[in-house]
């Protein structure tokens, strides 16, 4: 067999026994490259770091591909007016994606003879997408079905806004990154997006006399206290027991013969 060494230089013609010593040698492994050739040609390499790198190059030519994914829109020969905006809408939305479309006119029963009505429903629908596609496959019938295949028009598809989801519109939430909520409360201060409470002022107090009643005591209603503590709460009285209701005397006395 013709042997490569693992720099790349012509070793020669050598036999397999010899060409398997000089790889285990040097470590490397035999690998065939070419076996219909006359002698076989074979390569000391890596062969390990041979996979490696082709898997990295794999990976990296993947990475700059993009898919294009083909969506299907079914309508009726009938369809109404405002399926048809609807549908429309998410024609042109799968569109700004880079996606291409295909449209699928459903004929069911007698509607089967009188396809001009499914082609009508398709001009339709390509006049209202005039500015954002193009017509990449003309209508044909496929059994009951009429199909026609529409693209993006060059130009028209734009990278969406950071921040944004090109599906939904919607904003996408940044990593790491939690939007407060002012309805949230904390366990261990005052609730978000809100100034803590103030401190509660010190009630007021009098260097002068307190009030007096007419002869130059405290009233009643604010008895004076001393600086020791007094009882506690009085005890209230317990209160009676339910029973019959008493009968009045003026009641249960009997009349007075006239």
């Amino acid at each position: 067999m013709r042997v490569i060494g693992g720099d790349g230089s012509q070793v020669g013609i050598l036999p397999t026994y010899e060409a398997l010593k000089m790889a285990e040698e040097q470590g490397m492994e035999l690998v065939e490259v070419n076996p219909r050739a006359a002698p076989p040609v074979c390569r000391i390499m890596d062969f390990g770091k041979f996979k490696y790198e082709n898997s990295k190059k794999e990976k990296a030519s993947r990475k700059h591909q993009s898919t294009v994914v083909v969506k299907e829109i079914k309508f009726r020969p009938k369809t109404d007016d405002h399926d048809l905006d609807f549908k429309v809408k998410h024609i042109r939305r799968f569109l700004a994606e880079g996606n291409k479309c295909r449209l699928v006119i459903v004929f069911r029963g007698r509607e089967i003879v009188h396809p001009e009505t499914g082609q009508a429903m398709l001009d339709q629908v390509i006049k209202a997408l005039g500015d954002a596609a193009v017509v990449e496959q003309r209508a044909s019938m496929e059994g009951r079905r009429m199909v026609l295949t529409l693209g993006p028009r060059v130009g028209v598809v734009r990278p969406s806004a950071p921040g944004i989801s090109p599906s939904t519109g919607a904003p996408t939430p940044t990593p790491g990154v939690i939007a407060p909520r002012p309805h949230v409360r904390s366990m261990l201060g005052p609730p978000v997006n809100q100034p803590p409470p103030s401190p509660a002022a010190p009630p007021a107090t009098s260097s002068g006399p307190g009030p007096t009643g007419p002869s130059g005591n405290p009233p009643a209603s604010a008895p004076a206290t001393s600086g020791v503590a007094g009882p506690g709460p009085t005890a209230q009285a317990p209160a009676a027991p339910l029973g019959p209701r008493p009968t009045p005397a003026s009641a249960s006395a009997p009349k007075p013969k006239a």
